[in-house]
């Protein structure tokens, strides 16, 4: 059998055999680093870009640590969203599936959208892990049915967001019923400074893991940038998909409304699409979810509530219908795709308003390829900021060929055309290094 990697954390005999289940042989740089310090019982931030396996990251530490014996709440996970709690619930059942029949974990999600009594009565039994939204977990502490002050691990992730919707004093509330030694590991890919008061108030010198913080999106990632140039954005979307075939995309658009838009006029046109955004009810999002789980459509449209924290599998092809207002949000959607050592494709349809926001993305390290979509098919376009290098090369030109032409001291008749000789021999020497450049 191929070496596995994490076999130094030394963990028990059943996690050790759903790693090699699950094809996972070598730990990435967040499970590196993090699960040594949830190990030993240290509070933890953790700073990282979404796809780096942050889930397991504390997952396998808590399954470690939690003693079936004691059928009490021994971890609380938090996540601000019922799609991103599911998604933590079946990783964790993934590995607690191997426990030997004697030794069994108990893990159960909560979270708003099912029947509140129905969950109530089946409590009589508490789970060793919680799984949840902080509001539905906070009810039923409420309710007394819920017993969390046996639980020493609480995990917050996906914390900014957490604070973006609101949810960060449903989490106040389940932190302030669990015991005061508590080891709470927060996962974020921002601190906000509203952030810092909460943090503060529950964790004394926490350790900050930050993972490769310069290195803004995936190696195996594209970026492509296709100006719109006046043309239907929505039919340029369209155009595009066809042209790509995907094996799956995602387009993003910055709200409900134009989510909406995009989707109809793409279901006009004949394709069947997925739609993921704020204004479904919970069961039009589970079946939604499970739809695109089950690869019942090539195309989904989607406003940000789906680039964090929601998980689609196979992503190949990201579009940005519209430029996020928040800039991290670039990183998070393209972070769809390119997933697990797979190339992804992401491209950005842009107008000249979005010219200070792709400067500050490229600042930000992003490096973009130009493209045009003509019949049907994507071509090169020279890079956009030519011109503008252009020009920069001339004036610097200039300035460097009057730098070193000087006026001589005693004028002769002639000296303007000599002088300037001078400085068109300079600055073609100069147009010759910046060509070779």
């Amino acid at each position: 059998m191929k070496e596995n990697k994490f076999d130094h954390f030394k963990f028990q005999p059943f996690i050790m055999d759903a790693l090699n289940h699950k094809g996972f042989f070598e730990p990435t740089e967040i499970q590196e680093r993090m699960i040594p310090v949830v190990l030993k019982g240290e509070s933890a931030i953790g700073q990282s870009q979404t796809g780096t396996g942050k889930t397991l990251a504390y997952a396998l530490p808590i399954i470690e640590k939690i003693d079936p014996e004691r059928q009490q709440v021994q971890a609380v996970i938090t996540a601000p969203t019922r799609e991103l709690a599911s998604q933590i619930y079946q990783q964790i059942l993934k590995v607690t599936e191997h426990c030997p029949s004697e030794k069994q974990i108990i893990t159960k999600m909560y979270i708003g959208g099912t029947d509140k009594q129905r969950t109530i009565d089946k409590l009589k039994v508490q789970p060793h892990i919680v799984v949840g939204t902080p509001s539905r977990i906070y009810d039923l502490v409420n309710e007394q049915a819920l017993f969390i002050h046996t639980a020493k691990m609480l995990v917050v992730d996906e914390a900014d967001m957490m604070l973006d919707m609101g949810f960060i004093e449903d989490v106040d509330r389940v932190a302030s019923r669990m015991p005061e030694d508590l080891q709470m590991l927060v996962f974020s890919a921002t601190i906000p400074e509203k952030l810092k008061p909460f943090l503060k108030k529950y964790m004394e010198n926490p350790k900050l893991i930050q993972i490769e913080p310069n290195r803004k999106a995936a190696e195996n990632l594209v970026h492509y940038l296709l100006p719109s140039r006046h043309r239907d954005k929505k039919e340029l979307v369209h155009d595009a998909l066809l042209a790509y075939n995907p094996y799956l995309a995602i387009v993003f658009t910055n709200t409900k409304k134009m989510a909406e838009e995009v989707a109809e006029f793409l279901n006009q046109k004949g394709l069947k699409v997925g739609r993921v955004h704020g204004d479904l009810n919970p069961r039009e999002r589970k079946k939604m979810m499970k739809q695109i789980q089950d690869l019942e459509f090539q195309y989904i449209v989607a406003t940000d509530l789906a680039s964090r924290g929601i998980d689609i599998e196979g992503v190949s092809h990201v579009i940005n219908y519209e430029l996020p207002t928040d800039l991290d949000f670039y990183i998070h959607r393209v972070g769809r795709t390119a997933r697990a050592g797979n190339n992804g494709i992401a491209l950005t349809i842009y107008t000249l308003s979005d010219e200070d926001a792709l400067n500050r993305l490229e600042k930000m390290g992003i490096e973009f390829m130009n493209v045009d979509l003509k019949n049907g098919q994507f071509i090169e376009l020279e890079n956009r900021n030519r011109r503008k290098t252009r020009v920069k090369q001339k004036d610097e030109a200039d300035k460097l060929a009057k730098s070193v032409v000087k006026k001589p001291k005693q004028v002769k008749p002639g000296y303007k055309k000599k002088m300037q000789a001078e400085m068109d021999k300079i600055k073609k020497r100069q147009r010759k290094l910046n060509k070779k450049k």
